[in-house]
């Protein structure tokens, strides 16, 4: 189910919260939604799910449009608000049936929760009151809940805040596994998640789009050519330290230890990011080393985020 917002706009009296923003997910993608608090971010997810109404511009569900059908649209979204909407009273299948009822599913009542408790994996506390689980379960009873009338669209607000590491791991490998199946819309302040578990990321930044690619190219695209790390199979590695050290315009070479049977690994970096590269493959190979990596250092998901945001605050920060 794809999703298209075009020119979108939502001003609250002269300050616009979003500003004319245009983007398409596609069906089956896992696609992560970024900005600092106040970027616009939450505005735009409460418009795609129907709570808030857009002041300009157009947004699509499915080819629906959200304010012009709106019932049939909210029919084909899950959604996981930062706090789970739960009943702590209920049990968790008491809760789950109570939503079936609440969204007017017409599927197999008892055949369709069944199925959503072992795809999360609540099954084995189905019968337990939701203020007995701990916040791990909680959790997913969440998603549970946006799973109810199994929409074609999941969008998760924060889904694995307050988790310790471990629920972090499950919950990410549960977004990953529904979205083989889902269009799935990830909010998250916790970068690396989004990094582990998106195929593209959307960066939104005072009500404007700063980014949006896949992963990994927008990871690789602001990598530095002026940092590189360097794998050399030698049989000393102070000798290669030293050579690497000596090429013109290198700044500083630091030790990575053996990473590879018989190879030694350096971070060397250079004056005023200037290419090593070929001056580097030359000098291996005139002393009969091997050259088994050469790649340019890739900036991390933080690093990227930290200056797009600092670029289109006005606080400068580089590329």
């Amino acid at each position: 189910m794809t999703i298209e917002v075009k020119n979108l706009t939502k001003r609250y009296g002269q300050n616009k919260a979003v500003d004319d923003i245009s983007f398409e997910i596609k069906e089956g993608e896992i696609v992560g939604f970024l900005g600092p608090n106040g970027a616009g971010k939450t505005t735009t997810m409460n418009i795609l799910t129907g709570y808030l109404s857009a002041s300009e511009g157009v947004a699509k569900i499915g080819g629906k449009d959200i304010l012009e059908e709106p019932y049939e649209v909210k029919k084909m979204i899950g959604y996981l608000p930062e706090q789970p909407p739960l009943y702590h009273q209920m049990t968790v299948l008491e809760y789950l049936n109570f939503i079936y009822d609440l969204k007017r599913v017409k599927l197999p009542r008892e055949e369709h929760i069944e199925s959503i408790c072992k795809l999360v994996r609540i099954d084995n506390v189905a019968k337990r009151v939701i203020s007995n689980l701990s916040k791990g379960y909680k959790q997913r009873v969440g998603i549970a809940q946006a799973l109810v009338g199994n929409p074609p669209v999941l969008i998760l607000d924060e889904p694995t805040v307050g988790l310790d590491p471990k629920q972090i791991i499950e919950i990410r490998t549960l977004i990953k596994r529904l979205g083989e199946s889902h269009t799935v819309i990830l909010s998250s302040h916790i970068l690396s998640e989004v990094q582990a578990v998106c195929d593209r990321i959307i960066i939104i930044n005072q009500g404007k789009i700063v980014a949006d690619s896949p992963a990994r190219d927008l990871t690789a695209s602001f990598g530095s050519i002026g940092t590189l790390t360097v794998r050399v199979k030698a049989s000393d590695e102070e000798s290669v330290f030293r050579m690497l050290g000596k090429i013109p315009g290198v700044d500083k070479v630091e030790t990575l230890g053996c990473k590879e049977t018989g190879s030694f690994d350096y971070l060397v970096t250079a004056k005023d990011d200037s290419d090593l590269r070929n001056e580097i493959v030359k000098r291996v190979l005139e002393r009969g080393w091997q050259l088994l990596m050469i790649r340019a250092q890739e900036a991390t998901l933080e690093e990227i985020f930290i200056g797009l945001v600092n670029k289109t605050s006005g606080k400068g920060g580089k590329k």
